[in-house]
């Protein structure tokens, strides 16, 4: 049987064999009477094929080739061509080619042209393009209605431009949170200064103008000097007279006065609205060729973020001008004006958060969220010199108030606020002795007081029984390695993997790798108040937005011993303030000892949730909370 087989599969072989090579005896039979012929040639250009190498010369801008496909060019034929590109300011042209028609040695090519005029858009052109053929090529027959068919060749190209109302920035009520006053422009002209260093020192002390802008705006000692005005600084006529009198005498030191767009006081928001002014060389780049040099856009903050809708779109006309001096327009962009953008700001807590850190010399932030919504209601970043947003975009180590997160967890476990816990002066894990700040210990006591007066040793010893995992999972609920987009760019927060016990005993403390923004601890604060964690955000429009729910019944008792610190441990500069809980924190720093600490405050009060940060500041009990006391009594 498998013989029988196989005999089947031989035959069939052979017959699939024998009927290809009767194929190939059969082709090569045919092939032996047939004639070999070349292929015939290619048909000569027509008149579509020439018209569209003109235009495809024509995009790419190169006039030595399209001259050469004319028949009789003008002699003026690139001026021509110049005129018309750099009175309407073209920077690009795209084509299409349409019906070609021809009779004889006559052709016609319809084609759109799309020229992208800078600073205002695309210009759409019908147009046409003639052509003749001579000694079996097409010419193109040039005239200057080739570049508008309205033209005759001694006309003047121009345009008009102008942009609409910009959009405001609103507050969360929808209330106007800029408008257009007068401001003071301070600046210098180099060639009338005497004295390099008085300028920099006058400037300076008055109005705390950095030593290297003014490198910048006289260049390197000994150089030329331009004589010209170069403008340093904007202030408010109200600043202008304090300062006027210090200023005026300097030789070199000039003013003018010009229309702004302002916040409602000198400062107000200033990181986060952000300022407008001349388009830089850097904007231009980014912006792209709807703008032009000149135009006034926004430059940081709110203002640079949301440009193209705050701006809106400019309107405009093409114009010819005759030389009999008649104007006709030729196309018209419409324009549309900017759009509002509204924030979630308080103009009422946004001045509190001001006032609180007035005075305050060294880099600071205060942040404030609505616990409900996490609408940030207040931004504010010192010094204002400096265009750093720290209240964003500054990541520190959180010291002590990331016990916030480390309390949930234990919480979690089912560990109380009364449940016994060790503070000794020392503990070592991993290798690594934790000691408390500036020594001091408990002893036996409770995980609430161990919060309240911060106690780091009975901490490190809890985080080693709690794991990784659930330290882990906590820092999740409060927003930790979790996403978001908040209007302005910020990093959020970052509880990286520990990678031993001794590094996971740091992170518990806020300390080792454990990094957040004044910004993000504000949202911690507010996820105790509120019970659930959500991501801050700063335009109303905004969504959706993450959120993470605190483990079951540990809002409550987290929330009493935050109250705690205030009533009976490091933060009792909030004593008196009703109802006000927070934590402070002391994180340190850098690589050489002694290491130098910022000083935090995180708290709740009235419904927000808010956090106080001051570089290098110190102990967060003794510079933090003051700070945040002051802002808590001013909210309502």
């Amino acid at each position: 049987m498998t013989r029988g087989a196989g005999t089947r599969r031989v035959r069939r072989v052979s017959r699939r064999t024998c009927e290809f090579f009767f194929g190939v005896i059969a082709a090569l039979a045919l092939g032996a009477c047939a004639t070999v012929r070349p292929p015939p040639p290619p048909p000569p250009p027509g008149p579509a094929d020439a018209a569209q190498a003109y235009l495809q010369g024509w995009s790419a801008g190169d006039l030595t080739r399209l001259r050469a496909a004319v028949v009789a060019p003008p002699e003026d034929f690139e001026a021509q061509h110049a005129r018309f590109r750099d009175g309407l300011r073209i920077i690009a042209s795209r084509f299409e080619l349409g019906d070609v028609t021809w009779q004889g040695e006559s052709a016609v090519a319809r084609f759109r042209a799309y020229h992208w005029l800078r600073g205002l858009g695309e210009w759409p052109v019908e147009g046409a393009l003639r052509l003749t053929r001579r000694e079996g090529r097409w010419w193109v027959r040039w005239t200057p209605a080739v570049l508008h068919p309205d033209l005759q060749g001694t006309e003047r190209f121009s345009r008009t431009r102008a942009w609409g109302a910009r959009g405001e920035l609103l507050d969360d009520s929808g209330r106007s949170l800029t408008h257009i006053g007068d401001v003071i422009t301070i600046g210098v002209n180099p060639a009338r200064v005497r004295s390099r260093a008085a300028v920099a020192s006058a400037l300076e002390a008055q109005l705390g103008v950095a030593p290297e802008r003014m490198e910048q705006v006289l260049g390197p000692a000994g150089a030329a000097v331009t004589d010209g005005f170069v403008p340093v600084i904007d202030v408010r006529p109200e600043r202008y007279q304090l300062v006027r009198p210090a200023l005026a005498p300097v030789p070199g030191i000039f003013f003018r006065r010009k229309s702004a767009r302002l916040t409602p006081a000198e400062g107000f928001a200033a990181h986060t609205l952000g300022r407008v002014g001349d388009i830089t060389a850097e904007a231009l780049a980014q912006l792209g060729p709807l703008y032009q040099p000149g135009d006034v856009v926004g430059l940081s903050g709110l203002e640079r973020a949301y440009e193209r809708r705050l701006a809106g779109s400019p309107s405009g006309d093409v114009l010819v001008t005759r030389a009999a001096g008649d104007t006709r327009v030729l196309f018209h962009f419409e324009g549309t004006p900017g759009a509002p953008l509204p924030t979630t700001l308080r103009p009422d807590v946004q001045a509190a958060a001001e006032a609180a850190l007035e005075g305050v010399v060294e880099p600071a932030a205060l942040v404030a969220v609505d616990s409900t919504t996490g609408a940030i209601v207040a931004l504010v970043s010192r010094p204002l010199a400096q265009p750093a947003h720290r209240a964003l975009t500054g990541r520190y180590p959180p010291g002590s108030t990331f016990k916030i997160v480390t309390t949930e967890a234990l919480l979690a476990e089912g560990l109380e606020p009364r449940t016994a816990v060790a503070c000794p002066p020392t503990v070592t894990v991993g290798g690594r002795t934790f000691r408390n700040f500036e020594d001091e210990f408990l002893g036996t006591t409770s995980l609430r007081l161990a919060f309240a007066h911060s106690c780091n040793t009975a901490y490190v010893a809890l985080a080693e029984q709690l794991g990784q995992e659930r330290l882990a999972a906590a820092a999740r609920r409060f927003g930790f390695e979790v996403p978001y987009r908040a209007g302005l760019p910020t990093p959020g927060a970052s509880f990286p993997a520990p990678r031993d016990v001794a590094e996971l005993a740091s992170a518990a403390i806020g300390q080792g790798r454990v990094l957040a923004t004044p910004l993000h601890l504000a949202s911690v604060g507010a996820a105790v108040a509120a019970g659930q964690w959500r991501a801050p955000y700063l335009v109303k429009e905004q969504e959706p937005r993450p959120r993470e729910a605190l483990a079951p019944g540990t809002a409550g008792p987290l929330a009493a011993m935050m109250r705690a610190v205030v009533t009976e441990g490091t933060g009792r500069a909030l004593a008196s303030v009703p109802g006000a809980g927070g934590k402070t924190g002391t994180a340190e720093f850098g690589t050489t000892p002694p290491l130098p600490t910022h000083a935090w405050f995180v708290g709740f009060h009235a419904g927000l949730g808010f956090a106080v940060l001051v570089e290098g500041g110190g102990v967060g009990g003794r510079v933090a909370a003051p700070i945040a006391a002051r802002f808590a009594s001013a909210v309502k």
